[in-house]
């Protein structure tokens, strides 16, 4: 599932092919759960509207309108966003384009997994949002109307400080790990990010919240502002389905202490990672450089 670094990689990426553009036309695929706005409803309400702004908190997409209204968008868990001019090789080798010879494979072509898509008055490069499995969200909120969704989450990952996650783990019997994850707390953070965190900070994600130390916060605080600010200097994680809006790949997986390496030597000390399910999720940890 693309987390906080994914999302804001396609947000710096798609801000200058998106803000400033008028959109000319909206096609959609037919109503679903991918849809929070009818399609239909949404098809109307932005064609002609010119988009100001590009910003994200947590997961979360939020393109202001010049009309003053908001569209929201969310990856889900194989949301892609990218333009019809990308040549990503991984990308066309999951749509039915892998079966035409090489030569025929080098553009995209929106296929039925395809659920919204721009066309801009400038004649540019159009714009995708694909989602194999349709957990992603799309949907248009009226102007000075607040979404529910983003009202319950809590700070954004980026701007947590030490006393405030201090404060969160009072009294919380969780483990630490399922402390991070919990969007209400702190916003943005998912699986791979959390693990990788609590890694540098040397804390195992099974702790009690409420076991950590002020200082082990402070650690911790800083340990998930560097993992997440390098996700985003390398593009990004692309271990399933993530791909930037200009088709790229991210790297982040080439980096990782621990996530998804059970199994495998720590790159520290060499001691083995283990894996455990912490609330249906696997979590890694080095059981040597972790207490």
């Amino acid at each position: 599932m693309p987390e906080l670094p994914e999302v804001e990689v396609t947000r710096r990426r798609m801000a200058p092919l998106l803000v400033g553009r008028t959109i000319a036309r909206v096609r959609t695929t037919r109503p679903s759960y991918f849809f929070l706005t009818p399609p239909a409803k949404l098809r109307r309400a932005l064609e002609g509207r010119t988009v100001l702004a590009l910003t994200r908190h947590g997961k979360y997409l939020m393109a202001t309108l010049d009309n003053g209204q908001t569209l929201l968008l969310h990856l889900g868990m194989t949301g892609q966003l990218f333009t019809s001019d990308v040549t990503s090789p991984r990308l066309l080798a999951k749509t039915a384009r892998s079966a035409l010879v090489p030569a025929a494979q080098r553009s995209f072509r929106p296929d039925l997994h395809t659920h919204l898509v721009f066309e801009f008055g400038d004649g540019g490069p159009e714009l995708y949002f694909r989602d194999v499995r349709k957990f992603g969200k799309v949907g248009l909120l009226a102007t000075g109307k607040a979404d529910p969704r983003i009202a319950r989450l809590g700070v954004d990952a980026l701007a947590i400080e030490p006393e405030a996650l201090f404060a969160a783990t009072r009294k919380r019997t969780v483990p630490i790990k399922s402390l991070l994850l919990d969007q209400a707390v702190l916003a943005g953070v998912g699986n791979i990010y959390a693990d990788e965190a609590l890694f540098l900070a040397g804390v195992r994600p099974t702790r009690p919240a409420q076991r950590l130390t002020r200082a082990e916060c402070l650690r911790l605080t800083r340990a998930v502002k560097q993992v997440l600010e390098r996700a985003i200097e390398t593009g990004g994680s692309s271990i399933s389905d993530f791909i930037g809006p200009d088709g790229q790949d991210g790297h982040y997986q080439d980096e990782r202490w621990v996530y998804s390496r059970h199994g495998q030597p720590c790159k520290r000390c060499k001691a083995v990672i283990r894996r455990v399910v912490l609330g249906q999720r696997s979590s890694h940890f080095c059981p040597k450089c972790q207490r």
